[in-house]
């Protein structure tokens, strides 16, 4: 059956060309042939040169994600087997997979869905209309080929409740893909356990993609006094009271957070070194300033301040006022670790803006490391938006 074809206007489709998995509206000439959105289409240059296969949704600004480049490639059952296979392979490979994020989007060359397995659980959320068309049968691989390996999924949660569907044109949804069970679910990461919420966390439940960057702290928390900013359900407070803290304190401006973090930290008996507060991290900063105390490490892992370019500016002020006010907490050769999870603040820009926050305070920063998201969230060169996470690593010295 014919596609129909996308045709790019002369001189557009740079992304594309270089690698990229996207077609936006502005670079598109014309549309010739039937299709709805959803369908499976061909994208050719403007002198007609076959580019790509991908779906199609003219509600959004991104037309055509891509599936394939090879000309006549059938996006069908065997297709999407053989890339889930590939998304398989590869994080047993590079990642622990007791917990893990199995598929990744267009870095995974599946653009659009994500799938995450907590234990013997899946959560998956899909983010465009052509995958979610395919969701099911991705879904149905992906259990068949975990079972080759022994592992039997007992259920199915899907989490396909974020904004972006809107701009989609699809309603946010979230529910069972299958049979009901129980969606609080015990994990293992690093050695610390954790209840997992599917169903009321953020996003899939639980942030995978700070795993390795949690096993990280942990070398600098023995007997250390500990501030975890951002807290979330407790994830860097319980790796740092694991090592061995001489006391840590979580923040977090969630009441829900807060109350699943300190079950965590029961879970793991550290309910007495462990300890949470819920509050607004940008009060409580200037607060235990006037109180002065002062902390061994302390950990800023905030939500993304930017999801646009529009709003970067105001990203960077809230970025560098909650590292100058950690930076003033530190004792003096303390240690912070600080991270971005927006896309939209590029590498340079976040460590610029930690850098006028050190001068502003008059310290001295010395860089431990510099780290990303964890290798299951693995970053598609040419793909910028799956290269999100910053995390950097400083000791924090007094002016000398």
């Amino acid at each position: 059956m014919e596609k129909a074809i996308v045709k790019l206007i002369k001189g557009e489709g740079r992304t594309l060309k270089s690698g990229g998995m996207w077609v936006f509206d502005n670079e598109i000439d014309s549309i010739t042939g039937d299709f709805e959105n959803g369908d499976i289409v061909d994208i050719h240059d403007f002198d007609g040169y076959f580019m790509g296969r991908g779906f199609i949704n003219t509600n959004s600004k991104i037309v055509v994600r891509i599936m394939t480049r090879i000309k006549g490639q059938e996006i069908d059952t065997p297709f999407l087997k053989t890339r889930i296979e590939a998304a398989w392979e590869y994080r047993k490979r590079t990642v622990d997979t007791s917990s893990c994020r199995i598929i990744f989007g267009e870095a995974d060359f599946l653009p659009g869905i994500v799938v995450d397995k907590f234990s013997d659980v899946l959560v998956v959320q899909s983010l465009a209309l052509g995958i979610d068309r395919m969701k099911n049968i991705i879904i149905e691989l992906l259990k068949e080929i975990l079972l080759i390996d022994g592992i039997q999924i007992r259920g199915v949660y899907e989490r396909s409740d974020a904004k972006v569907r809107i701009q989609e044109g699809m309603e946010r949804i979230k529910g069972f893909l299958g049979e009901p069970f129980d969606t609080k679910i015990q994990i293992i990461e690093n050695g610390v356990k954790y209840n997992v919420d599917v169903e009321e966390g953020q996003k899939t439940g639980f942030f995978l993609d700070q795993k390795y960057n949690r096993e990280a702290i942990k070398k600098l928390c023995k007997g250390a006094e500990v501030l975890d900013c951002f807290t979330h359900t407790g994830s860097f407070a319980l790796n740092a009271g694991l090592a061995g803290a001489k006391s840590v304190l979580g923040v977090d401006a969630s009441e829900l957070g807060v109350k699943q973090a300190e079950e965590n930290a029961a879970l793991n008996g550290l309910q007495e070194v462990v300890h949470f507060q819920c509050a607004d991290v940008f009060e409580l900063l200037p607060e235990l300033e006037k109180q002065g105390k002062k902390f061994d490490v302390i950990i800023l892992d905030p939500p993304a301040f930017t999801k646009s370019r529009n709003s970067v500016k105001n990203a960077v002020k809230g970025y560098r006022e909650i590292n100058l006010r950690a930076m003033k907490l530190l004792k003096d050769g303390g240690f912070l670790a600080t991270c971005s999870c927006s896309h939209f603040m590029t590498p340079d820009l976040f460590s610029d803006t930690i850098g006028q926050a050190a001068k502003h305070v008059r310290k001295r920063l010395r860089q431990v490391e510099y780290r990303t998201q964890a290798p299951d969230h693995p970053i598609l060169w040419a793909a910028d938006e799956s290269y999100y996470l910053k995390f950097f690593i400083f000791q924090v010295c007094d002016e000398r």
